[in-house]
């Protein structure tokens, strides 16, 4: 399996590969680029079909961390850990206990928190070996409610201000009634973008590979359930994808209907070139790590000293950012990923 020479490198400062005979832990810990502060990312766990798998996604993600953070104005680096194992069938306090001592040895490198797959109480399980974890930290939430430290809620109203911004600047219109959204993946981050905007007036078409959060959505939030080969086609006025990454690729985007995409999932674009593809078809896309920065937000308040209302208010930038992408990239006439990785290296190649 190369490391050095693989296509998703891209200069990481340090990859840990983690193995824990007795629990069966099988992980790695990337960490990208530490030049504004220690890295941060969340600790994911999924069922990869292949190590290779498990790799490709952590550097992906551990790159996009650090251009998140840079993005959204952060002194945080990037950084990302993956366990290999269905979180359903294979998590066991003992496993988690393991991946805590890893985190440990890292020294203050990297600082996980959580992702799909893992949850708060996984968290605190890891914060018995180490202190590099964090969102475990029961506070006031952007809303006023109490929270478990759980970033989900500010990731997933990051995401409701971006689509806003974005459905603002391509449909011209800030009335979201009756706007069609589809969203795929409808979990912790994608629910609550769903409930967001089903407040918002907005009419829902989702799915989700657990049946159970689909007619959940269906039952409480008037959504229609479709298909997980459906969703990306539907004719739709936004795409949300808010499950697993690489979903806009060659299939994906001739199939696409919807004028804005606009989601909380990490590494939308397959590869950078989809990017542009997405511009020639007249596809308005915000950049994932620029609109699903609520979460990382939420943490690095966390850290410093949460008030709500300034996490809130820092969140509620995120449409001005994207505002400032999509003016450029017009201007420009260059996709908007590549106009938002322009600006998020300003900030951390510094």
């Amino acid at each position: 399996m190369s490391v050095f020479s693989h296509s998703e490198f891209d200069n990481h400062e340090q990859l840990v590969f983690c193995h824990d005979q007795e629990t069966g832990l099988k992980a790695i810990i990337a960490i990208h680029n530490t030049n504004r502060g220690p890295a941060l990312g969340g600790c994911r766990m999924w069922h990869y079909a292949s190590d290779e798998e498990a790799l490709n996604d952590v550097l992906r993600l551990s790159k996009g961390m650090t251009y998140k953070s840079a993005l959204a104005n952060l002194d945080l680096g990037g950084g990302k850990s993956v366990i290999i194992g269905d979180p359903r069938k294979h998590k066991t306090p003992e496993l988690l206990e393991a991946m805590g001592r890893f985190l440990e040895r890292t020294g203050n490198q990297y600082i996980a928190a959580e992702d799909s797959g893992t949850s708060v109480p996984d968290l605190k399980v890891m914060h018995q070996h180490t202190n590099n974890v964090a969102g475990i930290t029961e506070r006031t939430g952007i809303d006023g409610q109490p929270c478990n430290g759980d970033p989900s809620p500010a990731t997933a109203y990051g995401t409701f201000v971006g689509l806003k911004a974005a459905v603002q600047y391509k449909l011209d219109r800030t009335d979201l009634n009756g706007l069609k959204v589809a969203i795929q993946g409808v979990g912790n981050v994608g629910y609550r973008l769903a409930e967001l905007l089903h407040n918002a007036g907005a009419e829902l078409f989702v799915t989700d590979i657990h049946p159970e959060q689909v007619e959940r959505a269906v039952r409480e939030l008037g959504a229609t359930a479709v298909s997980q080969n459906e969703i990306l086609s539907l004719d739709v006025d936004v795409l949300a994808p808010c499950a697993l990454g690489a979903v806009l690729n060659d299939e994906s985007i001739p199939l696409i209907k919807a004028g804005v995409i606009a989601g909380a999932a990490n590494n939308q674009l397959a590869s950078q070139r989809h990017d542009l593809m997405l511009r020639e078809r007249g596809i308005l896309y915000a950049p994932d790590y620029a609109i699903n920065a609520g979460g990382i937000i939420d943490i690095f308040y966390e850290r410093i000293g949460h008030e709500h209302t300034k996490v809130r208010a820092h969140i509620e930038t995120i449409a001005d950012t994207l505002g400032e992408i999509f003016r450029r990239a017009d201007a420009q006439d260059r996709p908007t990923g590549e106009v938002a990785n322009e600006l998020a290296e300003e900030r951390f190649m510094k």
